[in-house]
């Protein structure tokens, strides 16, 4: 479970103190990623070298209507400064106008100055998006090159749903992944999204949730009591 947790916290008015102790409970429980803003990620980075979790950044966020330029060169900052993954907001206005170039150049210009050193997740935040938007954002952000499509910001009106991963998992198959965000604050969400097909959870929940897991030692009197 841990492996699958992008452990977050973007709240603008998160400290320094804030960040490290977001860094240590990673550390301690072995999470995927840690995910911050752009100013923190020198710190972030050198704090988790050598554990294996990898630094993440967020691009165009909250709202993904900056300039591509400034994406790509926010992008490009990150991954210079330590950030191993990348998650940018997609551009919410081009999609809902139907503009596919303007979308996949937004995104191009972004995976072309994160890659190789750094993964790239679009969020689409698919609360303000009707299906067929969903699915058209999806196969957008795919045939722009990125590595995971993702749900939601923990900003906008609201976040991750089992319907909305089922929906990104079946429109992105394999060529992508899925990373659920928004609202997941309990082993039970948690799991509902992995069983939908997420395969990345961004949560700040994550001690929490790894904490409700049984005990390996609970775990085999289960097994035992079994007939």
């Amino acid at each position: 479970m841990a492996r699958r947790i992008d452990h977050t916290l973007l709240k603008p008015e998160a400290t320094k103190d804030d960040i490290l102790c977001l860094v240590e409970d990673a550390v301690r429980y072995g999470f995927a990623a840690v995910c911050v803003q752009p100013w923190w990620v020198p710190l972030v980075a050198d704090r988790l070298r050598g554990t294996g979790i990898r630094p993440c950044a967020v691009v165009g966020f909250p709202l993904g209507g900056t300039l591509p330029e400034a994406k790509a060169y926010e992008a490009y900052q990150a991954v210079r400064a330590g950030a191993e993954e990348i998650d940018v907001v997609v551009n919410l206005g081009a999609l809902k106008s139907g503009d596919e170039d303007g979308v996949r150049r937004d995104l191009e210009a972004v995976i072309e100055a994160a890659k190789p050193q750094a993964a790239v997740k679009v969020i689409l935040e698919t609360a303000l998006l009707t299906e067929e938007e969903k699915r058209r954002a999806a196969e957008w952000a795919v045939a722009a090159g990125a590595d995971f499509v993702k749900t939601s910001t923990g900003f906008g009106p609201g976040g991750a749903t089992v319907e909305d991963v089922r929906l990104l998992r079946s429109v992105v198959g394999d060529r992508a992944g899925v990373k659920a965000s928004g609202g997941i604050r309990t082993l039970s969400a948690a799991l509902a999204l992995l069983e939908a097909g997420a395969d990345r959870l961004g949560t700040s929940s994550g001690p929490a949730i790894v904490r409700e897991l049984p005990a390996p030692e609970d775990a085999a009197s289960d097994e035992k009591a079994v007939p």
